[in-house]
């Protein structure tokens, strides 16, 4: 194979030594520009970066400072807010107490005058004695005939008071001679309170 030379530069001796020695002459920077390029480029990119992480780091302080500012606003009107909560329970409480002893202060009342006008109500019969146990109403009394202790017990159911009535015991009594007396017992079992 034939070479010609069309450069006129001088011809290197020998093959291995041209191919060893690269030539440069005027074909551009040096690779060591490009090193310095590089470098001074990746400290400007870090720096810049550094510098803008920098100041969101100095606002979200910022931030984080003025959230918990108003958190500790926060905490201390909802102490206040619990508090009048605590206070607002504590008069509901009291006033519900109140309103169930005005309701059953009155529950004997209406307990003494409903019995009381069904036994005015009803001719021949007293009574002797009342007892309330709570649930039951154990009533004592006289009547002159079987049918007035009937007519009673009638009298008491259409109250509406009381959820069932029973006679206990109707006995006539025998140290009454001039005419019939019958002692009785009735149980009333009261309804519910609603």
């Amino acid at each position: 194979m034939i070479r010609i030379n069309l450069s006129g530069a001088a011809r290197p001796k020998g093959k291995r030594a041209a191919a060893a020695t690269p030539e440069f002459a005027g074909e551009g920077p040096s690779p060591v520009v490009f090193v310095l390029i590089g470098l001074v480029l990746t400290v400007a990119i870090n720096g810049g970066a550094w510098w803008v992480l920098t100041g969101q780091a100095k606002r979200l302080d910022a931030k984080m400072t003025t959230a918990n500012k108003e958190y500790d606003a926060l905490q201390a009107t909802k102490q206040r807010v619990d508090q009048k909560q605590k206070l607002a329970d504590d008069i509901r409480r009291r006033t519900d107490v109140i309103d169930k002893l005005r309701k059953d202060q009155s529950g004997p009342v209406e307990l003494l005058s409903t019995v009381g006008d069904t036994v005015n109500g009803t001719d021949a019969v007293w009574l002797a004695t009342m007892k309330d146990d709570g649930s039951n109403l154990n009533l004592e009394g006289v009547a002159f005939s079987p049918h007035a202790v009937a007519n009673l017990m009638a009298n008491l159911k259409r109250t509406g008071y009381f959820r069932s009535v029973e006679l206990k015991e109707a006995i006539q009594d025998e140290t009454v001679k001039d005419m019939q007396a019958f002692n009785f017992t009735i149980i009333c079992e009261k309804k519910p309170k609603s």
